[in-house]
């Protein structure tokens, strides 16, 4: 079955290691078969959600006029989201956040959607993506039918390009062939 798959790439630098991945994990993807598209977030006018609460009473319209309102479409849309994010101290970016945030509009109809989850570190080892996966998996709680599928460690590489060469970039091709 050709799923459409949508990749959040949230590093703040486009071409940076987490941006790289995500090119990984659509290139996998695409030959499988699939078709996917990427959204680098630093180039989206997302605003914060002010709890304003506003589109609980309004079908899920915001009261910003911004990007989020086509980011939300596409990732109704979507049968497959990977979000990505760069690990800043243990935590996940801001935009990154941001979005989530005003994934609360329509949350409820982001309904039964696969996620993976992709980060990147300076630091070694799994442990330091912790608190964010911990992060995602809130968030996926909080929408029905919610499926996390994998998780890429793009542990180890502090300065752009230094995940090149590393195993988490054929996790992500290996992940985005197996959606």
């Amino acid at each position: 079955m050709n799923k459409k798959v949508l990749v959040l790439s949230g590093s703040y630098r486009k071409r940076g290691n987490s941006d790289r991945l995500c090119d990984q994990f659509i290139l996998g993807a695409r030959e499988a078969g699939h078709t996917a598209e990427k959204i680098h977030l630093g180039d989206k006018k997302i605003n914060h959600c002010i709890g304003c609460r506003a589109c609980q009473a309004n079908e899920g319209k915001c009261v910003h006029s911004d990007d989020m309102a086509d980011v939300m479409k596409k990732m109704l849309d979507a049968d497959v989201i990977v979000i990505a994010t760069p690990v800043y101290f243990y935590a996940m970016a801001g935009q990154v956040k941001t979005l989530i945030d005003r994934v609360f509009a329509r949350g409820s109809a982001l309904k039964n959607k696969e996620f993976y989850i992709i980060v990147s570190a300076t630091d070694r080892g799994q442990s330091v993506a912790q608190i964010v996966i911990q992060e995602f998996r809130g968030f996926f709680h909080c929408l029905p039918g919610a499926i996390e599928k994998g998780i890429i460690y793009g542990t180890g590489a502090r300065n752009v390009g230094d995940i090149e060469g590393m195993p988490a970039m054929t996790d992500a091709y290996k992940m985005g062939k197996s959606v």
